[in-house]
C-alpha cells in the first residue's frame, strides 16, 4: 500500500461486543459489565456494571433496518456483523476493499453517551477497550488504526493509556465535548492534552455527550441526535477556539468528527466578530492556524464551508458500523464522483489531510 495515495476513512466504528471485557485483567475483572435488555425497549440490550446502566450496546441496523434506511434517506448502512463487531478482522478488511478504502480509523460506539460516575470502573474498561484495539490492528495489516478512550474522571490515569495506545497503532486520543459536570477545554484535562502534544498524536473529539444531566436534557423527540450529540460538540469546538488552549498547546492537532461542517462558517464568524477588540482575536484562519481538522458528509455545501476552513482541514468518513444520518458506506466512492469539486481538493480530502492529520 502506498501511503501517499491511500484513501483514509476518517471516521469508522467497532461495535462493542462481550468479548472486549475479556481484555480485563487480573483486578479489573471486577468490573465487567454484562448486557440485559434494555428497560424502554426490550429488543435493545444495555450493558449494566453492579446495578449502573453504562449504556447501550450500539443499535446497528439489521436487514430489514439497513434496506428502510436506503430507500428513505438513500445512503448503505448495512454491514455485516463479525465486520463492525470486529470477531473477523478480515471480513472486514474485505469488506473495505469493496468499498474502495485502504485505511480506517476506528472509533469506539460505547463511548458515546455517558458512561460510569466510578472512576476505578472507568479506568478498567479504558484499559480493556485499548488492549482489544491493539490486538485488532495487530491483526489488521496496518490498515485498521484507532483513537484510544480515556479515563477522563483521571486524566493523569489517561497518560499511560495514551502511550500504550500510542505504541499499538492509535492514531487519536478520543474525547467527548462534555463529561460530566466538565467541557473539554478544562484544565483539568490538561493532563491528557500534554501528553497528546508529547507523543504528536491528535485529540479527536467524537460526536458525544458524557455529561448524564445535559444528556436528559437534551434528549427529546424533537431534537434527537442533532441535539443531543451535535450540538454539544459544535459548542466545544467554538468553546477551544475562545480559549487558550490553542496558545498553551500550540503544536497539538484537533479533530471534530461526524458532525459534518455545514457549521464551520458559523462558528468562525461568531468567534471572529465576538473576539473584536479583544487580547487575542480570532483570525478568519482559525482552523488552519489552531490545526484543527473537521469530518465531512457527502451534501456538504464543500464551497462554502472550504471558503471558512480552507481545503487543508477537511476529511471524510462513512461512520461505518452504524445507521444513523451520520452513516453514508458508500461515502468515498459518492464523493470521488461529485462534480464541481476539483480532482486536488478531493485528494487532500481523501488521503493527505486525513495522513497529515492522524500521522499516518
Amino acid at each position: 500500500m502506498n501511503y501517499e495515495t491511500a484513501v483514509i476513512d476518517a471516521d469508522a466504528h467497532v461495535v462493542e461486543s462481550e468479548r472486549v471485557w475479556d481484555y480485563l485483567e487480573g483486578g479489573e475483572k471486577k468490573f465487567r459489565p454484562t448486557l440485559m435488555p434494555s428497560p424502554e425497549n426490550p429488543k435493545r440490550q444495555i450493558w449494566v456494571l453492579d446495578g449502573e446502566n453504562l449504556g447501550p450496546k450500539f443499535p446497528s441496523p439489521d436487514e430489514q433496518e439497513s434496506a428502510e434506511h436506503l430507500k428513505r434517506f438513500g445512503r448503505e448502512v448495512g454491514t455485516p456483523v463479525a465486520a463492525r463487531e470486529l470477531s473477523n478482522v478480515q471480513q472486514r478488511l474485505k469488506h473495505m476493499d469493496e468499498l474502495g478504502i485502504d485505511i480506517q480509523v476506528l472509533f469506539n460506539s460505547l463511548w458515546i453517551t455517558p458512561l460510569t460516575a466510578r472512576a476505578a470502573a472507568e479506568i478498567a474498561l479504558s484499559w480493556a477497550w485499548n488492549r482489544w484495539l491493539a490486538d485488532v490492528w495487530r491483526l489488521g495489516e496496518d490498515r485498521l488504526r484507532w483513537t484510544c478512550v480515556v479515563p477522563a474522571l483521571s486524566p493523569k490515569e489517561a497518560v499511560p493509556q495514551i502511550r500504550f495506545a500510542k505504541e499499538h497503532g492509535a492514531v487519536g486520543v478520543c474525547m467527548r465535548p462534555f463529561e460530566r459536570d466538565r467541557m473539554m477545554t478544562d484544565r483539568f484535562y490538561y493532563p491528557i492534552y500534554e501528553e497528546a502534544e508529547r507523543l504528536d498524536i491528535p485529540v479527536t473529539v467524537h460526536l458525544g455527550n458524557g455529561s448524564p444531566e445535559l444528556f436528559k436534557l437534551m434528549t427529546n423527540e424533537a431534537g434527537g441526535g442533532f441535539s443531543t450529540f451535535r450540538v454539544p460538540t459544535v459548542t466545544s469546538c467554538y468553546a477551544l477556539i475562545m480559549s487558550e488552549i490553542p496558545r498553551v498547546f500550540t503544536k497539538l492537532r484537533w479533530g471534530f468528527i461526524e458532525t459534518s461542517s455545514q457549521w464551520v462558517p458559523w462558528v468562525v464568524h461568531e468567534a471572529v466578530r465576538r473576539s473584536l477588540g479583544g487580547e487575542h482575536p480570532v483570525s478568519m484562519n482559525c482552523f488552519r492556524d489552531y490545526g484543527i481538522y473537521v469530518s465531512t458528509q457527502t451534501d456538504d455545501d464543500f464551497a462554502y464551508v472550504i471558503s471558512y476552513a480552507g481545503e487543508e482541514n477537511l476529511v471524510i468518513g462513512t461512520d461505518y458500523g452504524h445507521g444513523d444520518t451520520s452513516s453514508e458506506l458508500n461515502a468515498i466512492s459518492r464523493f470521488k464522483a461529485m462534480e464541481g469539486l476539483n480532482p486536488q481538493v478531493k485528494r487532500k480530502i481523501l488521503s493527505d489531510n486525513p495522513r497529515r492529520f492522524y500521522g499516518i
